[in-house]
């Protein structure tokens, strides 16, 4: 995957207003183990630089937030990850116009955590954004986008699991 991919343009422009530019850019990096941050560093290094993608978005570099944290913690759940309640405040407080992430299933595993989150995203009108788009949390067919994709990933995970078991 390619930072290139990303477009600043079209439809990813339309969503964005001056209020959601006036609060925080949010980018949350994690990976889920400190062995994928040893072997991974391509990942880490893509994460990192969706603080470009942030500025590209219209974003002033002194509104981009970083939030690393949950670098080598599991999302398996929220409550041991400092970095995600950080972001599930900060959006709360009303202060983040845009969550950027490689992978929004890096935010939550969980189908809870994440439904959590885009409720807390809908509220204030908080944005979301990947290497696809521009999400609006908001409206009826991104959520549905979002959803799908995480659904996609658990399918795939949970498809995997079974037939290593069934190997066995």
């Amino acid at each position: 995957m390619s930072l290139g991919r990303y477009r600043p343009w079209g439809q990813s422009q339309e969503k964005i207003r001056p209020e959601h530019r006036d609060r925080a850019a949010v980018v949350y990096v994690r990976q889920s183990s400190r062995q994928q941050v040893l072997e991974h560093s391509e990942s880490t290094r893509l994460q990192y630089a969706l603080a470009e993608r942030a500025a590209a978005l219209g974003w002033a570099r002194s509104r981009i937030v970083v939030i690393d944290d949950d670098l080598g913690v599991s999302a398996a759940t929220a409550d041991a990850r400092a970095g995600f309640a950080r972001l599930v405040t900060e959006v709360t407080m009303g202060r983040v116009g845009i969550v950027l992430g490689i992978e929004m299933s890096r935010l939550a595993r969980t189908g809870r955590d994440w439904h959590q989150l885009l409720e807390l995203c809908s509220l204030p009108g908080v944005l979301l954004a990947d290497p696809d788009g521009v999400y609006d949390p908001g409206f009826y067919n991104d959520r549905l986008v979002r959803h799908e994709v995480l659904r996609d990933r658990t399918e795939v995970k949970d498809h995997r699991r079974r037939a290593i078991a069934g190997v066995r």
